[in-house]
C-alpha cells in the first residue's frame, strides 16, 4: 500500500459511506407521496411535504458519517456486528416507502418501521461502543423515525 493511498483511503471510505446511505435515500424516493397520499386524512401535526427532503437528506449524511467513524476505527472485521446492522437498518429504511407509498399499506409500513426501530436502536448502541461520536450521530435518526412512526400509526388509524 502506497503512502499516497493510506492517506487517501479515510477521504474514500468517507465518500462511499455517504453514498451508500444516499443510495438508500433514492431507492426510498422512487416512491413519492402520490394522489393515494394527498387524498389521506393526516393530523394536524403532519409536516409539509417539503420538510421531508430536507431532513432525510441531513440524516443520511449523519448516518454515512457515523458509519464511516466506526468504520474508520475498527474496519470490517472489528465491527462486523454494527456494520451488519447499519446495512440492515439501511434496506429496512428503503422498504418503508414502497410498503407505505408504494403498497399503500400504512399498516404493514407501520410495523416494519417498529422492526427499523428497533435496528436503529441497536446499530445506535453497538456504533456507541466503538465511538460516542458515532453513536451520538444517530440520535436524530432514532428521534425522526419515532415520530415518523407515530405519525404513521396516526394515518393509519385516520385512515381504517
Amino acid at each position: 500500500m502506497t503512502a499516497e493511498y493510506s492517506a487517501r483511503r479515510p477521504v474514500v471510505g468517507l465518500v462511499l459511506w455517504l453514498a451508500a446511505t444516499l443510495a438508500a435515500g433514492f431507492v426510498g424516493s422512487q416512491f413519492p407521496p402520490d394522489a393515494w397520499y394527498q387524498a389521506l386524512a393526516k393530523p394536524s401535526w403532519n409536516p409539509p411535504n417539503s420538510v421531508f427532503g430536507p431532513v432525510w437528506t441531513t440524516l443520511y449524511v449523519l448516518m454515512g458519517i457515523s458509519a464511516w467513524l466506526v468504520w474508520r476505527k475498527e474496519g470490517f472485521g472489528g465491527a462486523r456486528t454494527a456494520l451488519t446492522l447499519f446495512g440492515i437498518q439501511l434496506l429496512l429504511n428503503a422498504l418503508w416507502s414502497w410498503l407505505f407509498f408504494g403498497l399503500h399499506a400504512p399498516g404493514l409500513a407501520f410495523a416494519e418501521m417498529l422492526v427499523l426501530w428497533a435496528v436503529i436502536l441497536a446499530t445506535l448502541l453497538s456504533f456507541w461502543k466503538i465511538s460516542r461520536l458515532a453513536g451520538a450521530l444517530l440520535v436524530p435518526y432514532l428521534l425522526w423515525v419515532s415520530f415518523a412512526a407515530m405519525l404513521n400509526l396516526q394515518i393509519w388509524r385516520l385512515n381504517l
